[in-house]
């Protein structure tokens, strides 16, 4: 099997957690019978730079014409930081999202035994965490009418439809029939209209699964459950807003930012870890790649090579018990970008791996 895969390093981090990325990629090629046709392309802040729009015409063909799109992060000071900027990073994205019409933007958040202690949580609120939340991406408040009146009042406008509601809540009962069948529906139909609609839809619509068990929750409870007992969840089901921020407080969980990817599907897929840009480390070495990898490993699964997909989550399982972690993961003994790149490679390409902490020590210059 083959596919085409539309390479987006992007801003600050970006590059160096994709070049690990990649490098996984080909331990796949080695291992599976799977080949990857790969075309880079700028977006964000390096494409400013070089074409004057941070969604140049050359990369959205090559996204429109690929199989997936593997994104690494945008951002960048010079812009983010100018509030005259009129041309920014992160309308790339947005543009991108648009042309491949991204409705669904799906984050799993899972806690590594390993890692156990990282969390803000107590460890027995943690264990066994494994989640994943279906949030609603080109619909709601954020994409309403929105203004500013005479007298000085503002507004934003939610609305959804039946039909965009459906089309999400259809990917996560799929996605719950294939995990713990259990869908948890968020929203806050006590005091929206919308939100009755939402729970009107999705209610409906769970007659056709009735493997899966349907809850229903007011987002405020939500929020407050992700802290008390975030084991509880298996599928979490949200509109736009509320999904933007549960996600990012489902994110901390883990421990650290650079564990979590993230998916983006509608008419073609894109797949991108959750963390920003980080131009404070740019060039350093010592970014996590890992959210990266897993999103690569997120990306075969939406190819149906769930071999290789395995084979890449256990190698990142594997080498975060070894111990072999950035600086985000543990102070005192770390190691760089590409050597933890290079280890989950390397388990991958091999189902039994050559760990030695001995060599691992001497294949690397960039231990912080």
């Amino acid at each position: 099997m083959s596919k085409t895969i539309a390479i987006l390093p992007g801003d600050g981090i970006g590059p160096e957690v994709m070049a690990q990325a990649v490098n996984v990629l080909e331990a796949v090629t080695e291992r599976f019978d799977y080949t990857f046709e790969l075309r880079y392309a700028d977006i964000g802040a390096v494409a400013i730079d070089k074409t004057g729009t941070p969604l140049p015409e050359a990369t959205l063909t090559h996204c429109l014409e690929a199989d997936a799109v593997l994104l690494g992060a945008i951002g960048d000071p010079k812009y983010d930081l100018d509030p005259s900027a009129r041309v920014r990073p992160e309308q790339g994205l947005l543009q991108l999202r648009k042309a491949l019409g991204l409705y669904a933007n799906v984050r799993p958040v899972y806690a590594y035994e390993s890692l156990y202690a990282l969390s803000p949580l107590r460890e027995e609120r943690i264990a066994n965490v494994d989640f994943v939340v279906y949030r609603e991406l080109t619909g709601g408040i954020y994409f309403g009418e929105k203004g500013r009146k005479a007298d000085g009042t503002a507004y934003d406008h939610c609305e959804y439809s039946v039909a965009e509601i459906e089309r999400i809540a259809t990917m996560a009962f799929e996605a719950a029939m294939h995990r713990r069948k259990h869908l948890t529906l968020v929203d806050k139909a006590n005091v929206l209209e919308t939100s009755r609609l939402w729970r009107a839809t999705v209610t409906e619509l769970a007659k056709q699964y009735p493997e899966v068990s349907l809850e229903l929750m007011f987002v405020d409870n939500a929020a407050m459950q992700l802290i008390q007992n975030p084991g509880q969840f298996d599928v979490v089901l949200t509109e736009n807003m509320f999904g933007d921020i549960l996600t990012d407080e489902a994110s901390v969980i883990t421990g650290s930012l650079g564990l979590l990817p993230s998916a983006s599907l509608g008419n073609k897929a894109l797949f991108e870890p959750i963390h920003g840009s980080y131009p404070q480390a740019a060039g350093k070495g010592i970014a996590n790649p890992i959210a990266t990898i897993l999103s690569v490993a997120m990306m075969l699964e939406h190819f149906a090579m769930h071999d290789a997909a395995q084979a890449v989550h256990d190698a990142v399982v594997r080498t975060l018990e070894e111990g072999i972690v950035t600086p985000d993961l543990h102070r005192e003994r770390n190691f760089g970008t590409s050597v933890v790149g290079n280890l989950v490679a390397e388990y991958v390409a091999s189902q039994q791996g050559s760990f030695n902490e001995e060599n691992v020590l001497a294949a690397t210059s960039t231990i912080i």
